[in-house]
């Protein structure tokens, strides 16, 4: 599997084993060190812990899937991302994905994201957190968390997903950032102005 990614392969939500490659994004961590602008959005919440739980989980309840659902039907259209589907990743032992990221504040459960991991990388996939938070950066201090984390248990790599509209900008900001072009992964992230137009006029602005 760890090979797959190295080809630009990742798993995907649709059924066991379905992996696709796609211009993906994923953060070297051996070259990955905190900027000051990641150490600014961690300061916002300094409080914010995380703790994994393995997939199947075994305390689901019917609270996390519609949080998860709530939250990709308002940033990403209705019929999204559905509580059934995420019930069904979260329970089935023939899930691709294997742990369940739990982000907390002063004990109050405020976010998850569901990844595959293993000793050498970690896939970062479907964040989700209460919409109260949506304009706090909560989304993106989740993931900077879980990169720095990856990096102080001596992973290699995390996936980020991938650069395919100004949504995706704020992946852009991390140091050891690359980006799979169909043959290898580049470190030259103003080549994807040629690749993906739509995020062009941000890489400019970054």
């Amino acid at each position: 599997i760890e090979k797959m990614y190295e080809e630009g392969f990742k798993f995907t939500r649709l059924s066991k084993g379905n992996m696709q490659s796609t211009k993906n994004l994923r953060v070297n961590l051996k070259d990955f060190v905190l900027s000051s602008e990641n150490r600014r959005i961690l300061n916002k919440f300094q409080d914010l812990k995380i703790r994994f739980t393995s997939i199947p989980v075994v305390n689901y309840t019917y609270e996390i899937g519609k949080l998860g659902k709530d939250f990709y039907d308002t940033k990403f259209g209705k019929g999204t991302f559905s509580a059934n589907k995420i019930k069904e990743i979260l329970k089935n032992e023939v899930s691709n994905f294997n742990a369940l990221g739990i982000f907390e504040i002063e004990d109050k459960i405020v976010g998850y994201v569901i990844v595959f991991k293993t000793e050498n990388i970690l896939h970062y996939s479907y964040p989700f957190y209460l919409l109260e938070y949506d304009k706090t950066s909560l989304g993106l201090c989740m993931m900077t968390k879980v990169i720095e984390l990856s990096k102080n248990e001596n992973l290699k790599y995390v996936y980020i997903g991938g650069a395919n509209s100004k949504k995706d900008i704020y992946k852009l900001q991390f140091k050891g950032l690359e980006w799979w072009d169909n043959n290898t992964w580049n470190s030259d992230i103003e080549k994807l102005k040629d690749l993906e137009p739509q995020i062009s006029s941000l890489i400019s602005q970054k």
